[in-house]
């Protein structure tokens, strides 16, 4: 971000609802709020808001349907590993949903600003920085799934598209699971009332299931 016509250097930091200041480059797990990443999350839409429906699709939504598929995946997955896949794009909350097109685009630059979010958000939760690897694969493989169902009930993608960017989904119906549009603050709330029931139940399942 350039200099402003003060000279003042460049901002790197966010200033959240909350009232907490987030420092892109360095992000403290202290300057992270669940309510912060509910409210820019259900306010950030999948797709760049290229779906149907009379609300955007969004990152809060696609979180949640992402945290159910990767239970019907797992369905031993401890509360932990349950909130890992619900946060597994939490960092959008600040730096938004870019499609995967642009992602290439950017390069290095953007994953290295979403893995220091994403470590970060992990420590303020309590949650291993680094999730194990067996976990991610799973998160990934429901987050797939998420992606087919969306882009051919939602996007207009046809299911050959569908099916060769992101699988075709075995073993899962969509009429299983909420593809609905939400209101923002339909999702938003939702959002926190499945973080907070995860958080409670996570302290009495300790281990984790994967990995």
């Amino acid at each position: 971000m350039a200099a402003d016509r003060t000279g003042a250097p460049p901002r790197a930091w966010q200033r959240m609802l909350s009232g907490r200041r987030l420092d892109l480059l360095d992000p403290s797990p202290l300057d992270i709020e669940i309510s912060d990443i509910a409210h820019g999350l259900a306010r950030v839409a999948r797709w760049n808001g290229q779906t149907s429906g009379e609300h955007a699709f969004s990152v809060a939504q696609h979180s949640l349907l992402v945290e159910a598929l990767f239970t019907e995946l797992i369905p031993q997955a401890s509360a932990a590993d349950r909130l890992a896949a619900l946060l597994h794009d939490a960092p959008e909350y600040v730096i938004g949903d870019m499609i995967s097109p642009f992602k290439s685009v950017m390069g290095g630059s953007y994953k290295d600003c979403e893995l220091r979010l994403q470590r970060a958000i992990h420590l303020r939760f309590s949650l291993p920085p680094e999730p194990a690897a067996a976990l991610r694969k799973e998160i990934k493989r429901a987050d797939q799934i998420a992606a087919y169902f969306e882009a051919t009930l939602l996007a207009g993608f046809s299911s050959a598209e569908a099916a060769e960017f992101f699988g075709r989904p075995r073993g899962f119906s969509a009429e299983r699971f909420d593809l609905t549009p939400r209101s923002v603050t339909s999702a938003q709330n939702a959002f926190l009332k499945r973080f907070s029931a995860l958080d409670r139940s996570r302290h009495q399942v300790p281990t984790s299931a994967v990995g």
